[in-house]
């Protein structure tokens, strides 16, 4: 049965009428539509780092911030799949004023994400597979949830960027990953998606746990020995980068995490 919260989606997001034409403007989304098998519906796509292989010759409508309006057009799009933040503010005005259907996700946990994905796959005119893969999701979520639940979740820093230091909030989906993992992001009170902090903050908040995602970032936090993560060697590096995409894949990029926090689980 498809849940309320997709239903509710469908009533948002218009029509479920097959589609032919697809531009992608985020590459979580260009993800998503190759993991329902639906790449052949995809004439344009938002270029941000490395292509899947079923990608490699589909369009170019810009990179990262950067949206080609004219090659958009020129593609004929019939479904726009839209992540706010991949297109500034000013040519997002631009598409809306342009009427072709757009369906907009930002997901905040891995539960909307796997609706989302169900969604998608609605909209393009492709349902089935949309159901069979968030079934999949969601029982490798379950099971992840299960497996390392603990009474009093680790405080942990997640570590974005050094100069200046950055975070994720509390309305992040990274933020949900950790407490799948049975940990708790110290900054969750934060609304924005990657608020900047301070020194002082990350060291008044004491994390148990510090994540980065490279060594020399990790390496710089051993001048503060007082903190909980450095003297119980809890330094740990983040290598995939499957959790900075909410796509499918995420949920076994978040399975990897909890190895990472918690490998005796």
């Amino acid at each position: 049965m498809r849940s309320w919260l997709a239903v509710l989606l469908l009533a948002i997001s218009g029509s479920t009428e097959a589609v032919e034409r697809v531009v992608s403007l985020a590459p979580s989304l260009s993800e998503i539509v190759v993991e329902l098998g639906s790449a052949d519906l995809l004439v344009g796509v938002l270029d941000a780092g490395e292509r899947p292989p079923e990608l490699k010759t589909v369009p170019s409508v810009g990179r990262y911030g950067q949206l080609d309006m004219e090659r958009l057009l020129s593609l004929k799009p019939d479904l726009l799949l839209l992540w706010p933040g991949s297109v500034g503010p000013t040519q997002r005005e631009q598409l809306k004023r342009l009427n072709i259907p757009t369906y907009v996700a930002e997901p905040h946990s891995l539960e909307q994400l796997i609706t989302q994905i169900e969604v998608i796959a609605e909209q393009l005119g492709r349902p089935q597979r949309g159901r069979t893969l968030a079934v999949n999701l969601r029982k490798q979520l379950e099971s992840l949830r299960q497996r390392y639940q603990r009474e009093k979740p680790l405080e942990v820093f997640y570590q974005v960027w050094d100069q200046p230091l950055y975070t994720v909030g509390g309305g992040q989906i990274i933020s949900d990953a950790l407490e799948v993992c049975g940990a708790r992001n110290v900054f969750d009170d934060l609304d924005l998606p990657a608020p900047q902090v301070n020194l002082e903050s990350v060291l008044q908040r004491n994390p148990e746990v510090i994540l980065a995602g490279s060594q020399a970032q990790l390496d710089a936090w051993k001048a503060w020995p007082q903190v909980r993560a450095v003297a119980q060697g809890q330094l740990l590096l983040v290598t995939d980068k499957g959790l900075e995409r909410p796509s499918g894949q995420m949920i076994a990029a978040t399975a990897k995490l909890c190895e990472l926090i918690a490998p005796s689980k």
